[in-house]
Parts: C-alpha cells; sequence; structure tokens
C-alpha cells in the first residue's frame, strides 16, 4: 500500500482536538472522513504531534495508507474538497517510503505561541491568540525561558495526565518576538525541541507571562524548574494561542 504524508493547517476552535473520538469532532476524525470518500475504508492516519482542543496548525504532519498510486497533488486537491467546510486544509501531500512515519520519524517538533496585550478586545484575531490586558516585559520573560533551555526533567511544567514515560526533555530553543501592533503589543514564543510532554509549552508560557507582569522575578522561573512539583508551576495559558507549526524529519518529504 503506497503510504503518502500529509502538511496539515487547520483551526482548533472547533475541534475536541487532533485525536479521533468517539462523540466529538476531532481533526483526525475530519481527515479519516474526507479519505474514505476517496477510497474505501475505514483509515487511520497518524500526525507527529497530538494537539489538544482548541490547539491550531499552520504544518502539521501526518501520514495515510492508501490503495491507489495518487499522484499528490490531485490527492491533496480532492482531500481539500471533501473536507469543506471544516476549517482544515492540506497544504501538501507527497509519496514517502514504507518506514516514514509521521510521529516517530520526527527530529524537532516546533511551536509558536501568539499572545496580544492591549485593552481593547481582540477582533480579528479572536480564538487564535491569548490576550491580557497590559504590556509585558519581554527582556526579563527571556531572561526567565533562559533557565529552561537545555536538558531537564520537567516534572513542573507537564499536565497531570501526562503519559509520557519521563519528564525528562532537552528544549533546544525558546525566542521571544516583540511586535508592536497599532493598539497593544503581541508577542511571539518560539518554542523548539525533539519532543514536548503534555501541556509543557503552555505551562511555559503560562509562567513566562508571570515574569513579563512583574509577579515573578526570572530567577523564579529556576527555582520552579528544579523543584519538580506541578504545584510550583505558574498558571498554565488557555489553548488558543498554540500552534504547531513545523515538524524535522531528517529529509523533508515536501522538499
Amino acid at each position: 500500500m503506497p503510504r503518502y504524508a500529509l502538511k496539515i493547517e487547520y483551526d482548533g476552535a472547533p475541534f475536541a482536538g487532533w485525536q479521533r473520538q468517539a462523540e466529538q469532532p476531532s481533526v483526525q476524525g475530519a481527515i479519516e472522513a474526507a479519505l474514505a470518500r476517496l477510497e474505501p475504508g475505514p483509515h487511520t492516519i497518524a500526525a507527529a504531534g497530538r494537539t489538544d482542543a482548541g490547539v491550531h496548525a499552520t504544518a502539521q504532519v501526518a501520514h495515510a495508507d492508501l490503495t491507489r498510486d495518487w499522484d499528490p497533488f490531485r490527492l491533496s486537491e480532492a482531500l481539500n474538497y471533501h473536507l469543506k467546510p471544516a476549517p482544515v486544509a492540506i497544504l501538501a501531500a507527497a509519496r514517502v517510503d514504507d518506514d516514514f512515519h509521521a510521529r516517530f520519524s520526527a527530529l524537532e517538533r516546533r511551536y509558536l505561541f501568539r499572545l496580544i496585550a492591549r485593552r481593547a478586545p481582540v477582533t480579528h484575531d479572536r480564538g487564535l491568540v491569548w490576550q491580557v490586558l497590559n504590556p509585558l516585559d519581554a527582556n526579563a520573560m527571556r531572561a526567565g525561558a533562559a533557565h529552561l533551555i537545555g536538558h531537564h526533567d520537567f516534572t513542573t511544567f507537564r499536565s497531570s495526565l501526562c503519559q509520557a514515560k519521563s519528564p525528562v526533555k532537552t528544549l533546544d530553543e525558546i525566542r521571544i518576538e516583540e511586535i508592536p501592533l497599532p493598539q497593544g503589543r503581541e508577542y511571539r514564543f518560539h518554542l523548539r525541541a525533539r519532543s514536548f510532554l503534555h501541556n509543557q509549552v503552555r505551562s511555559i508560557v503560562g509562567t513566562l507571562e508571570r515574569v513579563g507582569a512583574g509577579s515573578w522575578a526570572p530567577e523564579d522561573v529556576r527555582a520552579a524548574l528544579d523543584a519538580r512539583d506541578r504545584a510550583a508551576c505558574g498558571p498554565v495559558c488557555p489553548p488558543q494561542g498554540l500552534y504547531l507549526c513545523g515538524v524535522g524529519y531528517a529529509q523533508d518529504p515536501f522538499a
């Protein structure tokens, strides 16, 4: 059976997350239903990251095994036709080797978190960002983030429901952009690692927001990390500002 990699963009707001669920809409379920319109099913696809309810993606990667030898462009066009009106788009499809696995072949994952600080409610970005009312100190947040770079036990920054065997991860990058807006400022948090724990990104950003607001000192982030205690974490920020924006492989299947 030929295997295809799919690069996927979606608005997570209407979905209970990536993973297929019995009685709730999911991104996986929407794509598998579209595949069933092209070939007899059932279809089961695997993704690089199982994003939570409300989390978006600009470059999720999944793979599917099909029976027909599809032209990749025609496959993406056909899937997009059958995905309407769901806010899911196949940006690209590519034929890959049988041993390619969207999750297990991935060497890194990249996430973006968008936070807007302004007094007036957001309108055009509603549901796509986390809004706070007051400006944040970006340099203080960068100083706090520096304590998290590298190989650490991230027990403090993972959900109590996390099923990972180990809390030890290597966080390769946290980069924080500050962007002036006509009204307010946007802060973009770029995080990169081979893999992440459940709620790790949202826990980190929620904690760094407390640093930017002046409620925590940058050094408090190190103390929280060293505590290896979920109770030491700052608040977990809401999901709507989070995007899976890239997955890295030894060879880019879409190159």
